[in-house]
C-alpha cells in the first residue's frame, strides 16, 4: 500500500511540476534572475532548479492531502478488502 500512495503522490505533482516550470519559463527568463543580489545561474541550472523546486512543493501538497484524507477500509480490483 505505501508504493502505491507514494504513487498517489509523486505522479501528479510531476505533472503540476513539469505545467508549472513551463509556466513560469515562459514568462521568465532565467538569465534575468539574480540570486542574493548579484549571483547569476545557467539556464540549464535555473530549469532543473525550478522543476525540482515546483515538484517538491506539489509532492507536499499531495501528501499532506493523502494524509489528512479520512482512512477507509481499501478494497482490491476484485473487491476484496486488503
Amino acid at each position: 500500500m505505501k508504493w502505491r500512495a507514494l504513487m498517489w503522490v509523486l505522479w501528479p505533482s510531476f505533472l503540476i511540476a513539469g505545467a508549472t516550470s513551463a509556466t513560469v519559463f515562459a514568462l521568465v527568463d532565467p538569465l534575468e534572475i539574480n540570486f542574493l543580489g548579484h549571483l547569476q545561474v545557467g539556464r540549464q541550472f535555473a530549469y532543473a532548479a525550478g522543476f525540482f523546486l515546483f515538484w517538491i512543493m506539489a509532492a507536499l501538497s499531495s501528501a499532506l492531502t493523502l494524509h489528512m484524507a479520512p482512512r477507509g477500509q481499501v478494497f482490491d480490483e476484485f473487491g476484496d478488502p486488503i
